[in-house]
């Protein structure tokens, strides 16, 4: 089946940023992306050539197709590669082409995994990129990998909940994701399960995506000073970003992982303290400050005492001892999570189960955990309303009529004694019997009409 990352449809189609007030001018316009015919041929920097095939997911500015390397093959279902395409002017491609050009480079990779006595890394390879001239227009494209499906999905597949095997997997997976990137002088800054991509090939196997926040906090190893600014406050993604971002600090090492400690946590209970209230980033601020300092009741509020996980709350307190500018000890922090799968009588045996679970406190995800939005603050970006499904050619239904599929699937079927339909009938029925559309979620990122300094 054909999956479509979400982070390259939100990076083809993001809004661009709107300019800094007093500036006098507004956000500049976006070309849309026009279809290339199959079978067009590519050149990138390397003067190397790559054939595309279907397009396979189309965002408001930009288009993602399967490719392959240049040959008189067509480009088949099985394609190794996607490129991303949008027109030269847009943007958002050109900042994350930042990133994989300098941390992303295939050899580059495979030199870390060959010292580091790795299997594999969690960072797409970059393949290559370049400009493409068709009917007078220029685009920009870049070569990556093709993936498999999100662990968003899979969150909400599973109730929305993770085994804790699972999770302190995923953990050791991002411990070494992150000291990669940040020895390559980067942050990452939007780490989350729909950021966070299964291997086409090998469902064991999990990708970090989706670099359009990430930021090089220490140029040529020189690290960046603290310093607070207003109009950056709450960027990334509202109920995983750190209380750096909620400030307006530039993000750091310590950032990212505070943000997989928010992840964690949520993929093991269900629900964060603060998710209810995520139209108020000084809320949800506020009460991250108040987790911070006091890890242990903040714990107490996600979990049971009988369901709480130890080695969340001491990775947690390790992160909170880290100044802006600290080196992480990554391997205390695998150590910590080590000793959690011991605790269960587990080990990290390089398989990723999902499998639904229960909790034995009767906290469940609640009905509507599925309906719940999700939002960004600051540079908002939403997803497209134009997926694809195992046929390259045949476009999914909208977001918005999404959640018919899902419940008519839930129905039971119609029989001889399925209820008439008349125009009196209740709106609420209508929405019970699968024949009325609901409202698709929205994720994005948006900025708070009032902003105060802190």
């Amino acid at each position: 089946m054909y999956r479509l990352y979400r982070s390259c449809i939100r990076s083809l189609q993001m809004p661009p940023k709107a300019q800094a007030a007093g500036k006098g001018r507004g956000p500049a316009k976006r070309k849309l992306a026009e279809e290339f015919p199959p079978e067009e041929v590519l050149t990138d920097t390397s003067k190397k050539s790559w054939k595309l095939g279907a397009p396979i997911g189309q965002g408001g500015f930009g288009l993602l197709y399967l490719a392959n390397e240049n040959s008189s093959k067509t480009v088949g279902a099985d394609a190794p590669y996607v490129i991303k395409v949008e027109p030269s002017d847009n943007g958002p491609l050109f900042s994350e082409l930042k990133f994989y050009m300098r941390a992303a480079k295939p050899d580059l990779i495979q030199s870390w995994m060959t010292s580091h006595k790795m299997k594999y890394l969690g960072v797409p390879k970059y393949w290559g990129s370049g400009l493409h001239e068709k009917g007078g227009k220029r685009y920009r494209f870049m070569v990556m990998d093709r993936f498999g499906t999100d662990l968003q999905k899979k969150f909400e597949e599973t109730g929305r909940r993770f085994p804790r095997k699972l999770v302190l997997q995923l953990g050791l997976r991002l411990l070494d994701i992150l000291e990669y990137i940040h020895e390559h002088e980067y942050v990452h800054a939007d780490i989350k399960a729909s950021n966070l991509l299964l291997s086409h090939n090998n469902p064991n196997q999990v990708y970090l995506v989706d670099y359009g926040l990430a930021y090089r906090y220490a140029p040529e190893g020189v690290l960046k000073e603290y310093k607070e600014d207003p109009k950056r406050c709450h960027d990334g993604t509202i109920e995983f970003t750190s209380i750096d971002a909620h400030k307006g600090v530039s993000p750091c090492r310590r950032s990212d992982l505070e943000i997989l400690g928010y992840c964690m946590v949520q993929w093991l209970c269900s629900k964060l303290p603060w998710e209810d209230k995520l139209q108020d980033p000084l809320y949800v601020r506020d009460v991250k400050l108040q987790c911070r300092d006091n890890v242990s009741e903040f714990m107490s509020k996600c979990f049971s005492s009988q369901d709480k996980p130890n080695e969340l709350q001491k990775f947690m307190e390790e992160v909170k001892t880290l100044s802006y500018t600290d080196k992480p000890a990554y391997q205390k922090l695998r150590s910590i999570l080590e000793a959690g799968l011991k605790s269960i009588g587990a080990k990290d045996d390089d398989t990723l189960e999902f499998s639904s679970v229960v909790s034995s406190n009767g906290a469940g995800p609640s009905s509507s955990a599925k309906t719940s939005k999700r939002k960004k603050v600051v540079d908002y970006k939403e997803e497209s309303d134009d997926e694809v499904d195992g046929s390259p050619a045949k476009k999914k239904r909208s977001l918005k009529k999404k959640g018919v599929k899902e419940m008519k699937t839930a129905s039971p079927k119609k029989t001889a004694t399925t209820p008439k339909i008349t125009a009196a009938t209740p709106k609420k029925a209508l929405v019970e019997m699968g024949t009325q559309t609901t409202p698709g979620l929205k994720r994005g990122r948006g900025r708070p009409k009032k902003k105060q300094n802190h």
